[in-house]
């Protein structure tokens, strides 16, 4: 009887948890979504400073520093402000996972001693990206609204 108790215990868990995943998701997509949009923000009201950055310091492979300045500053501006609605929430996710992937190997004093807090927190913001890429925005996303509002048995093209 005692392994009946406990599984009718961890259901009831489950059940009543439910309600964390919708704010959850919606804390994970702004707070990362404003990490982002603050650190494109900054590269673009400094912008020579940024494009320093891009051609000493950060090894962008395949990118000519300007492009790598532009396209890292422009996904930095754009794609969070989609993650914070949950307006293409999955891509939106993968897009930043991508620039933080890139920011992680082409900047090499992440990878110093004395850097880990730093790498850390990319791996941090990673993980929270991959999360919700494979599960979606969420519940409270303008993702989930726009699907309610499609009718029954028709695909988005």
């Amino acid at each position: 009887m005692p392994a009946i108790a406990v599984t009718r215990a961890l259901s009831q868990f489950t059940f009543a948890s439910e309600w964390l995943k919708p704010p959850v998701a919606l804390l994970t997509r702004v707070y990362v979504a404003w990490v982002f949009f603050t650190s494109g923000w900054s590269s673009v009201t400094d912008w020579e400073t940024t494009i320093a950055l891009f051609e000493v310091e950060y090894k962008v492979p395949l990118l000519s520093p300007m492009t790598a300045a532009v396209l890292g500053t422009f996904a930095e501006l754009v794609l969070p402000v989609f993650l914070a609605l949950g307006l293409g929430g999955r891509a939106a996710a993968f897009g930043l996972f991508l620039v933080n992937l890139v920011a992680v190997i082409s900047y090499p004093d992440l990878r110093v001693e004395g850097s880990e807090a730093a790498l850390g927190w990319h791996y941090l913001w990673g993980f929270m990206l991959l999360m919700l890429t494979a599960y979606g925005p969420g519940f409270w996303s303008l993702d989930r609204w726009l699907e309610r509002k499609r009718p029954e048995g028709q695909r988005w093209s």
